[in-house]
């Protein structure tokens, strides 16, 4: 077993951020995928509601 930790400790793999570095970027683009779901629910909702105002301004005529 101490062969197999000096051998990584060697190899700088115990300081190695990769593994760090992708969970960063992970969560990063989980907080630009929700604040992309709640701008495009938003525009969806007000889109909706622009048709809706429409469809009762036609059948008004």
């Amino acid at each position: 077993m101490r062969g197999l930790i000096g051998h990584i400790a060697r190899r700088g793999l115990l300081q190695c951020e990769k593994g760090a570095t992708a969970v960063e970027y992970g969560l990063i683009l989980a907080l630009i995928v929700l604040v992309l779901i709640g701008a495009l629910t938003n525009v969806a909702e007000r889109t909706i509601n622009m048709w809706d105002n429409v469809e009762q301004k036609v059948t008004e005529s």
